[in-house]
């Protein structure tokens, strides 16, 4: 950060865009994934432009280093409640014997623990007070408002998104349905070394957010006083709670309104489905572009001219070596004959020039 904070403001101002740009497309994604441990890696990706974006509209020193600030402070209540919703996650999968969050619905009676933990979770994250994801996003907000208005939009808008595609997870693993088990025997909720992460974890991510974090940690080393103004939470508060009241109007009980919603966004759902093509544009970019018109050419070259050329030096030395193999014949006879027609060569060269 250092480095680009002393070169061009440009450098940071793409850091900014880039930031802003990923937390708003893994956020479009994970709205519209079905498996669990993917919607959660999407929430990662968004959660980590956030961070990115932070530090690109962040300055160096005092408060114009809010932004480096509250990027590290995300970094570190993010690790709480996303190491707890990844962990709930692996006790669904467990318990459930499926990924896929259609498999699921209304475990909150069978895993209260997991339920308890998970909402935690989907709480912090969302930015809802007083749990610690609320703190750390309102300071990234602040920074982005108070240096780039359209990043600040954007993220507003990502925060927004990231409590609808939680709570919609949520509902839908916890609430949506009758469970349906797998199987009649079926073991309990998990065993103590399963829980215990759990209960860890959902405390933290409720405390961590007090930590006074920037007096830690910031863009100089030197101290920065926390910032909370209410008024500002209004807006991101807001929005967050009214995304979690549509994904329960949309995914609490089942029904077919998210498929009518599917419907309506049309090409740019079925294209946040699809990641936006961006694994078929790594395939083709792959596949078609690298591998037919960088791969094979190289390809053919190294096995026709470098190890062409390597094999015809060996091959120009295997013939050299046969031939004068003679030379080293083992007979005396030989080596005399070589011996006097050496001293007669001399001779006559001597004379020659003794002439």
């Amino acid at each position: 950060f250092p480095v680009y904070a002393i070169s061009s403001p440009v450098s940071l101002h793409i850091v900014a865009y880039v930031g802003a740009f990923s937390a708003l497309v893994a956020a479009m994604i994970a709205c519209t994934q079905t498996d669990i441990k993917r919607v959660l890696a999407y929430s990662t990706m968004s959660q980590i432009g956030y961070m990115m974006f932070a530090l690109g509209v962040s300055g160096y020193g005092n408060e114009a280093g809010l932004g480096y600030t509250a990027s590290m402070f995300h970094l570190f209540t993010h690790a709480f409640f996303k190491s707890l919703l990844f962990l709930c996650a692996g006790a669904i999968i467990h318990f459930i014997h499926s990924n896929d969050m259609r498999d699921m619905g209304g475990l909150r009676k069978l895993m209260p623990l997991t339920h308890i933990a998970f909402l935690i979770g989907c709480l912090a994250i969302a930015g809802i007070p007083p749990f610690s994801g609320f703190f750390s996003k309102e300071e990234i907000l602040l920074a982005a408002y108070n240096s780039n208005m359209f990043v600040y939009i954007i993220a507003l808008f990502t925060a927004a998104l990231t409590a609808f595609y939680m709570f919609r997870l949520y509902f839908s693993i916890f609430w949506n349905k009758q469970a349906a088990l797998p199987h009649g025997d079926h073991h309990g909720e998990g065993s103590f070394s399963m829980n215990l992460p759990l209960v860890i974890l959902a405390v933290l991510a409720v405390v961590t957010g007090f930590v006074p974090f920037g007096q830690f940690v910031s863009s100089d080393g030197s101290p920065l006083a926390a910032h909370f103004n209410l008024m500002f939470s209004i807006a991101p508060v807001g929005l967050a709670l009214l995304a979690i009241l549509i994904a329960a109007n949309l995914y609490k009980k089942e029904n077919n309104k998210p498929a009518k919603m599917a419907s309506a966004f049309g090409g740019l759902y079925n294209a946040a489905v699809r990641k936006f093509y961006i694994d078929e544009l790594y395939l083709f970019i792959t596949k078609k572009v690298l591998f037919n018109l960088v791969g094979r050419p190289a390809a053919w070259f190294d096995k026709h001219i470098v190890d062409g050329f390597v094999n015809g030096t060996a091959n120009v030395t295997a013939t050299t070596s046969h031939m004068i193999k003679s030379v080293q014949s083992g007979k005396v006879q030989s080596y005399a004959i070589y011996f006097f027609g050496g001293v007669i060569a001399l001779a006559a060269l001597f004379i020659y020039y003794w002439n």
